[in-house]
């Protein structure tokens, strides 16, 4: 069981790089343009932008959904490994997106929380359909750090920030920042969604 000394620690590293000026992460948010073509890469996931709707110090908890909460239930299930397909132990994991409605939540920490993976490198999220706004496409933003001991003196990529997109959204097509890569797989069960994504990292 992580101490929470240590999870502050940690969180630190991770947040640290994100300070950014709040100008540049508007204008990173630009998404004018045709939806992104990749480049051919290692298998690694790729980084996206932050977004200006990042908050510091979100809760820790793997259930997102909380009574009164409109929107269709989605559980996103996956594994953070390196690679070589090794899985990543007490990765942390910190999710965020908006409502059902298109908007976050600005001064509290609703669909906010961090987790990290278990010994095989798993993790599931609870959580809603996030909704579109002008601009966007769905999709969820996370940040992924592995644990230190995982991590060489100078690895490649210590951070992941990134954002996980649904596969057959209309607003695909029209979003800059979209890439197919971050594409989760998504099955419907009943009413509720059932999505994964494999997070691989490249730790040197």
């Amino acid at each position: 069981m992580r101490t929470e000394p240590i999870l502050v620690s940690r969180r630190n590293m991770l947040f640290a790089a994100a300070a950014v000026p709040a100008a540049g992460l508007l204008s990173s948010c630009n998404t004018a343009g045709a939806a992104r073509r990749r480049p051919e890469h290692d298998g690694t996931t790729p980084h996206q932008t932050e977004g200006p709707f990042y908050r510091l110090f979100s809760t820790a908890r793997d259930t997102l959904r909380e009574p009164g909460l409109q929107g269709t239930e989605l559980d996103v299930t996956g594994r953070v490994l390196d690679k070589r397909g090794r899985p990543l132990a007490n990765t942390l994991l910190d999710f965020w997106h908006c409502d059902a409605a298109g908007v976050y939540d600005v001064r509290g920490y609703k669909l906010r929380g961090h987790q990290f993976t278990d010994a095989e490198g798993r993790f599931k999220l609870a959580t809603i359909e996030p909704g579109v706004y002008p601009g966007r496409t769905r999709h969820i933003h996370v940040k992924v750090q592995p644990a230190g001991d995982d991590t060489p003196s100078t690895p490649r990529q210590l951070n992941l920030t990134t954002q996980l997109y649904f596969p057959g959204d209309p607003g695909n097509a029209k979003d800059g920042l979209f890439d197919d890569a971050l594409l989760m797989a998504i099955d419907r069960d009943g009413a509720r969604l059932q999505a994964r994504f494999d997070f691989v990292l490249d730790l040197g």
